[in-house]
């Protein structure tokens, strides 16, 4: 995913900005893996092999997303992941 694609995306749910945490990029600076959050309704969104991860939450699966969120524990800044919301 391109940086400059950010600028085009807004949370599916609350029409809000979303933050982007870059977790590694390619030799072209685009993003590999990482995630976007709404600050408004604390939703996250993991970006995997490029490719945002926006689906509605009955279509997402969280068992499937928590290893990348255990492994990106670091990247949350002490915050979990519940309910594909980021949590105090």
């Amino acid at each position: 995913m391109r940086i400059s694609t950010i600028d085009k995306l807004c949370c599916p749910f609350d029409k809000n900005d979303l933050d982007l945490t870059a977790i590694s990029k390619d030799l072209d600076g685009k993003i590999i893996e990482g995630f976007l959050s709404c600050a408004k309704c604390k939703r996250i969104y993991p970006i995997i092999k490029g490719i945002p991860i926006m689906n509605p939450d009955e279509y997402r699966e969280f068992k499937l997303e928590a290893p990348l969120m255990e492994k990106w524990s670091k990247h949350l800044n002490g915050k979990k992941v519940e309910n594909f919301r980021l949590v105090e």
